[in-house]
């Protein structure tokens, strides 16, 4: 079932994080605050709507270089979906070109805290921590025929590089639902 990212309000501060990375280390926030904007994204392996931008996200990434730091999240319920595990994450980092880190959040506290909802859930924030984006990637959806091209986060990254303001008409994000292991969906 198609979900909708809760859009949460611009100018909200990044949730610290200290999380296990796919390849055995770690990163917390702290790790990015010297980055002019750095990216948080929710993802999943087995999601068809992340499937269907990974690749586009690679590109983004490596478009961006060391302009923007980019952060992966799976807060999925690993045991009940086994795609989400981190052997079949690194197989997804591998096919889609992620050069980024991949974290593991296992207790699902982490997006609770940042409240994101489904997969892909994008959250941008500028050298302060600030949230300054939050929405799509792009207009591509599985079953639509738009080209995967990131424009509407490209959009902002851009703005924000450059000092300018982020553009004010922020569309959600639309993927599937976060698997929150039984009893510990957000309230």
């Amino acid at each position: 079932m198609a979900v909708n990212s809760s859009m949460v309000p611009i100018g909200t501060p990044a949730p610290a994080f200290d999380l296990t990375a796919i390849d055995g280390g770690s990163l917390s926030l702290d790790d990015l605050k010297d980055s002019p904007a750095t990216l948080v994204v929710f993802l999943s392996n087995h999601c068809p709507y992340v499937r269907h931008i990974e690749a586009g996200l690679g590109a983004l990434a490596e478009d961006y270089g060391a302009r923007l730091s980019i952060v992966a999240i799976c807060s999925n319920d690993s045991v009940h979906y086994p795609d989400d595990d981190p052997t079949h994450l690194a197989e997804q980092a591998a096919r889609a070109g992620f050069t980024f880190p991949y974290l593991l959040d296992d207790t699902q506290e982490v997006a609770k805290a940042y409240k994101a909802a489904c997969t892909p859930d994008f959250f941008l924030y500028d050298a302060d921590l600030r949230l300054a984006y939050r929405g799509e990637f792009d207009r591509a959806r599985p079953g639509n025929d738009v080209p995967v091209t990131g424009a509407s986060l490209r959009a902002a990254i851009d703005a924000l590089l450059q000092g300018r303001p982020v553009p004010e008409e922020q569309r959600p994000s639309l993927g599937c639902g976060i698997k929150w292991k039984p009893g510990n969906e957000p309230g």
